[in-house]
This record gives C-alpha cells, sequence and structure tokens, in this order.
C-alpha cells in the first residue's frame, strides 16, 4: 500500500479508505460510492494474507532471478537490467511482509489505519512510506529503460554499440541515484503526529501518519513539489512511455515475422533461422514484461492526471481501490521469474543447471554405481561369441584370461 499526498487540506490521506467521519461524494454516484467502499472494507479483511504468500513466492523467484541472470553464460545487457529490476522486486517485497503482517493481518482492532499506539512501528510506516516509493520508482525506470534498448537494438543499425553492458551498469546506476534525488521531497514532506484518544474508557498516545506542512506551513512549497513530481515524473511519464514503446516493440515484433517468413521461403539457412527465433523470442519477452508493467501503471497514472484536475477524487476513488490496485502491484513484481521461464531456453537451462544439481548429481551417480557394477561384473565375467557368459578365476596384467 502506498501512502500518498493529495493537494487538499485533509490531514491524513493514504490508499487506504479515510480515517473515519461520512463523505458525500462528488465525482461517483451514492450505490457507486457505497459499493466501492464495501468493495474495500472486504478485500482488506484479506489483503494481508494475499499480499504475503504473494511476496513469499515474490522474494524466491526474485532470488532465483538474479543467481540465474547472475551467471557467466546469462551476461548480457539485457539481463543486467533484468537482474537489477528483480533486486527492486526483490526489496520491495521483502519490505512488505512486515508491513502487511502489522497493519493488516495483526492490527489493532480498537484502531484505524494509519493510527497506531507504537512509535516504533509508526517510524516504520514512515520507512514504508519512502522506500516503496522508491523502488517502485526505480522499477518502473528500469522497465522503460529495457523497452528502449530492445528498441535501439532491433531498429537501428548500432544497436550493439549503443547497448553494451557497459552502458547498461551506467544507466542502472543513474537510475538508482535519479530515484533516490526525486524521492528526497517525499522524505521531507512525510512526518507523524500524536495525540489522545480514548479506547475502552482508557486514555492512550496514539500515532498517526501525517504531512509536515501541517506542523510547519513553511513545508507547504516543498509539499507542491513532491505531489508534482511524483505526479509526472512517477506516474503520467512513465505511462506515456511504455506506451510508446509498448507500441515501438510491437512493431519491431510484426516486421521480424514478416522478414523471417520472407527469408524462410528463400531457404534460409537452420543456424540463421535458430538465431532469428531467439530474436524473436527475446523480443516478444521483453514486450511481455513492458506490458505487464503498462497494465500496472496506466490506471494509476490515469487516476492521477484525473486527480490533478478533480479536487477529493482520491477519497472517492484511488483511495478504496489502494488495496487492490498494490496486489497488483506486487503480482506485477512477482511474475516475472514465470515469464523467463516460459519464454526463454537459456534461462531454463541454467535454472536447471544452477538449482536442481542435487537431483543431476544424484542421477550422475546412480549411473556411476550402475557403470561400475557392470564393470565389476565384467572383471569376473567372459562374454562369449554365443552370448553367455563364463566366470573368470584369474585375469592377466594384459587382459587375457588364463
Amino acid at each position: 500500500m502506498e501512502v500518498t499526498a493529495t493537494m487538499d487540506n485533509t490531514s491524513i490521506t493514504t490508499s487506504v479508505a479515510p480515517t473515519g467521519g461520512v463523505r458525500i461524494p462528488i465525482y461517483l454516484d451514492n450505490t457507486t460510492y457505497n459499493n466501492l467502499q464495501t468493495l474495500r472494507k472486504g478485500y482488506a479483511e484479506i489483503h494481508g494474507y494475499v499480499s504475503v504468500v504473494v511476496c513469499l513466492f515474490g522474494i524466491v523467484a526474485n532470488i532465483a532471478n538474479i543467481v540465474v541472470l547472475n551467471k557467466k553464460n546469462m551476461r548480457t545487457s539485457t539481463n543486467v537490467i533484468l537482474m537489477w529490476l528483480a533486486v527492486a522486486d526483490l526489496c520491495t517485497m521483502v519490505e512488505y511482509v512486515p508491513f502487511a503482517l502489522r497493519f493488516y493481518i495483526f492490527k489493532d482492532p480498537d484502531l484505524v489505519f494509519p493510527e497506531n499506539k507504537s512509535y516504533s512501528w509508526m517510524c516504520y510506516l514512515l520507512f514504508h512510506a519512502d522506500f516503496s516509493l522508491t523502488m517502485h520508482s526505480m522499477a518502473i525506470w528500469l522497465t522503460i529503460m529495457l523497452a528502449i534498448f530492445r528498441f535501439l537494438y532491433v531498429f537501428t543499425t548500432k544497436g550493439s554499440i549503443y547497448c553494451s553492458i557497459k552502458h547498461a551498469k551506467i544507466i542502472i546506476l543513474t537510475v538508482y541515484i535519479s530515484a533516490v534525488l526525486v524521492c528526497i521531497p517525499n522524505y521531507i514532506s512525510n512526518f507523524w503526529s500524536r495525540s489522545n484518544k480514548t479506547i475502552n474508557n482508557e486514555t492512550v498516545m496514539v500515532y498517526t501518519f501525517s504531512q509536515r506542512k501541517e506542523e510547519d506551513p513553511d513545508f507547504e512549497t516543498v509539499f507542491r513539489i513532491n505531489y508534482w513530481v511524483q505526479s509526472i515524473l512517477i506516474k503520467l511519464v512513465p505511462c506515456f512511455l511504455l506506451t510508446v514503446l509498448t507500441i515501438l516493440l510491437i512493431t519491431a515484433l510484426h516486421k521480424a515475422h514478416k522478414r523471417h517468413v520472407h527469408l524462410k521461403s528463400q531457404g534460409m539457412r537452420k543456424d540463421d533461422v535458430e538465431k532469428h527465433n531467439e530474436h524473436f523470442r527475446t523480443t516478444a519477452m521483453l514486450l511481455a514484461v513492458v506490458i505487464l508493467f503498462l497494465i500496472t501503471e496506466l490506471p494509476q497514472g490515469i487516476l492521477t492526471l484525473l486527480m490533478i484536475f478533480m479536487d477529493g477524487l482520491q477519497n472517492e476513488l484511488y483511495n478504496p481501490l489502494g488495496d487492490i490496485l498494490d496486489i497488483v502491484a506486487l503480482l506485477n513484481n512477482a511474475i516475472n521469474f514465470v515469464l523467463y521461464c516460459t519464454m526463454s531456453q537459456q534461462f531454463r537451462d541454467t535454472f536447471v543447471t544452477t538449482f536442481c544439481r542435487c537431483f543431476t548429481r544424484r542421477s550422475n551417480n546412480t549411473d556411476d554405481t550402475v557403470n561400475s557394477n557392470v564393470s565389476k561384473w565384467a572383471k569376473r565375467h567372459l562374454i562369449t561369441a554365443n552370448g553367455n557368459s563364463t566366470k573368470t578365476t584369474q585375469l592377466q596384467e594384459n587382459g587375457q584370461m588364463v
């Protein structure tokens, strides 16, 4: 779940529902608004369990991605970017597990999110808000760079020069550093507040998520910068670029297929056919990665664009869908392993070689045992011309029977 800011003056706005009070919808009819609130409350009961399961799978899958893509035989500029994309996804899911456990599965029934009695967990919530946004920014821009690299490789004659491993590493470092710098206004804006609250006739100290501008009006400018940076550089521009790059990659695939059919009809060599097929599969796999990211980001991009011009839409539409958007993003972080396995023979072979050695060794040991037993049997028996075996009693050094 993202903890996000809006341009209105509400004290707490997150991707979870409002913290209290009855809101009158402005842009939605009452029936739709009430149905969304019912959906939010119903799904919130299982979101913690679903997200933890997805994260555990994603953690294992992304570790496998990192190990396989880091193998020497897998070293390409594309795979280097994919590996660091897996690192960002892995960090996101590792951090999300404690968040889901504390604020969903083991939440305090007397408090509504993001209220919390523990100062330590309040600090963790602030860390979650900043860290998840940073990792998400890294992942989405690495995906964009991945699509750009493939576009250059397919459409330009100097693609292999532009898309070298050295250039890929420079791009990755630039994306990681830029994501941190871009999110600095978010680090500054997010804060916490505390107040006394009566629960079961007992007064307790409650901490909640807040914005520094509410404590100090001087931070209003930082807050607005943060809002527009997130809206433009993390939502709108990435969605636009992913849409354009998706169209370009689909066009590239179509042209490659037509060229392949034409060359094959003219008697293309088997090696050239296989090489072309490998390039086609690689482009298709990367296109699938980009499309999945686009499916995840486009709804949020559209909502962000609408929220710029429609005050209050976040509370009516974006917040009720917050947990659902979260689980879709988590699924996207976890599913790349499945794509690689189903669409890349080299990835599958390297994965089996790397992680299934125990089975391979066991099979080899079995074969060695069988071969050893056969060898011992051969030393004790002589196969005659008619196929019968005669037990030996002595064997000279030159192998002749005595």
